[in-house]
């Protein structure tokens, strides 16, 4: 019985929205989520083809600026995977804990470039890591200030 009467309370509502001109659906997702969906996916392809196939560089995975070589690499290489298909399916589903997630993993990025420049023997010293830093820098910032995303279906 309150389930009908909620059901029916509900419909009113979408009857009174859509006399009044109120949009009932939620906002087309953006183009620069779509954008950033879709490179996200892109990584996933990259890293998992290159993790797997490319010897040269699935032996060498870099965490928190420092390079993990070997065994470990390969078992820690599936973390970046998972990483990006859940930086994908935020983006695509316009979840709201995307935006200031992607930020962070920007300026941890930024910062892993920095120590990495100074730690690695393949490095080329921090005047380079300052300049990759700011440069992954840049999306982060972007990122936190975009404006959040209203929920798919009204649920977050």
């Amino acid at each position: 019985m309150a389930d009908r009467r909620l059901e029916g309370e509900a419909e009113r509502n979408r009857q009174s929205q859509r006399k009044h001109g109120v949009s009932v659906e939620p906002p087309p997702r953006p183009l620069w989520m779509t954008a950033l969906a879709a490179f996200c996916l892109a990584s996933v392809v990259f890293l998992a083809y290159r993790d797997l196939f490319v010897a040269h560089t699935r032996d060498v995975e870099v965490w928190f600026g420092f390079e993990v070589r070997g065994t470990p690499a390969l078992l820690t290489a599936p973390i970046h995977w998972a990483v990006f298909l859940l930086g994908a399916w935020g983006f695509w589903f316009r979840r709201p804990w995307i935006l200031p997630a992607a930020a962070a993993y920007s300026f941890y990025i930024a910062l892993s470039h920095l120590i990495w420049s100074e730690a690695s023997p393949n490095g080329h010293g921090w005047p380079a890591g300052v300049a990759q830093a700011l440069a992954f820098s840049i999306p982060g910032f972007l990122l936190l200030r975009a404006r959040r995303p209203t929920p798919r279906g009204g649920r977050e």
